[in-house]
């Protein structure tokens, strides 16, 4: 539903976004993570039409957003950065006005946004002018006119911004259910909605993918992943370095295998090593990985892996 070719966008001479190459398909819901600067709000303007690439092209559906803007545009439901909306307007009105400009009348148009309303649990504001709303309210008008069309993409800038944990909560099961049946981008600074809601996910730095896979994959890439941790009564560093090398943590240690694929075979000797020498063992895990590790060590200015 979204491809994404070679994309660039220049500002004079910085390059902010340089030669992003990407797929998203239906029933994908692909998070779009990176620091402050990265270029993710920068690729999704590009992606929606609302700013032009410097090179590289973008299609929606089949339709290039240069080309043919108004057909790729039409299958677009876009919450931008900060969800700005018109604040001489009641949540009632700018709904209506968004479904004006989608092209939805009577009784469809009434449907559209009696649905959105209870997607976004707007009824208890709904005749309330948006310049009194908190700002979590104002996000889920902006993501109300985002659905107002029931669009096949969506391209979701901060969708989680200013809400508290619960509303948090629900947007991202809202997220969740959206992208069983849609194609769907969403940028986010919490990694923890990694888990919480994406099939796949990308991390960008200084306008490039530097990590791209699904959420499992990129706690793979961590540095602990397949380590295994232990603590009980009579455990032993000196033992378990037969095994690999050993780090110790507060009332614990942690052993690493010499490689990914040797984690399986590493537990199993742990635990055989314990029963030999009668260690009372407290807790046994293999370490899944990391995903905030793995971000600020692919995103930090001069790694190796920049």
């Amino acid at each position: 539903m979204i491809r994404i070719e070679n994309l660039v966008k220049s500002f004079g001479p910085k390059r902010v976004v340089d030669g992003l190459t990407f797929n998203v398909e239906r029933g994908e819901v692909l998070g779009f993570l990176g620091p402050n600067g990265a270029g993710k709000s920068t690729t999704m303007r590009m992606i929606t039409g609302f700013i032009p690439a410097t090179e590289g092209r973008v299609t929606v559906g089949g339709y290039d957003v240069a080309e043919s803007p108004l057909e790729a545009k039409r299958l677009i439901g876009y919450l931008p950065e900060a969800a700005p909306a018109y604040p001489d307007m009641t949540v009632h009105g700018f709904l209506a006005f968004a479904a004006d400009m989608r092209g939805l009348a009577g009784d469809a148009k009434k449907r559209a946004i009696g649905r959105v309303v209870e997607l976004c649990f707007l009824a208890s504001v709904l005749h309330q002018g948006i310049d009194t709303l908190s700002k979590g309210y104002k996000h889920r008008t902006c993501l109300a006119q985002a659905l107002i069309h029931d669009p096949e993409v969506l391209v979701l800038d901060e969708p989680t911004d200013g809400l508290d944990p619960n509303q948090k909560h629900e947007v991202r099961n809202l997220i969740g259910e959206l992208g069983r049946t849609k194609a769907l981008v969403f940028s986010t600074h919490i990694l923890e909605e990694v888990d919480a809601a994406c099939t796949r996910a990308i991390i960008i730095d200084r306008g490039r993918i530097v990590a791209n896979g699904t959420p499992q994959e990129l706690r793979g890439m961590s540095l602990v992943a397949g380590a295994v941790t232990v603590s009980g009564h009579g455990v032993s560093a000196d033992k378990l370095a037969a095994l690999g090398r050993v780090e110790q943590l507060d009332g614990a240690w942690r052993v690493y295998p010499d490689s990914r694929d040797a984690s399986g075979e590493l537990v199993r000797a742990v635990v055989d090593l314990a029963a030999r020498e009668g260690w009372r063992l407290e807790a046994l895990r293999t370490e899944e990985g990391q995903l905030d590790e793995v971000f600020r060590r692919i995103t930090l200015p001069d790694t190796a892996e920049q």
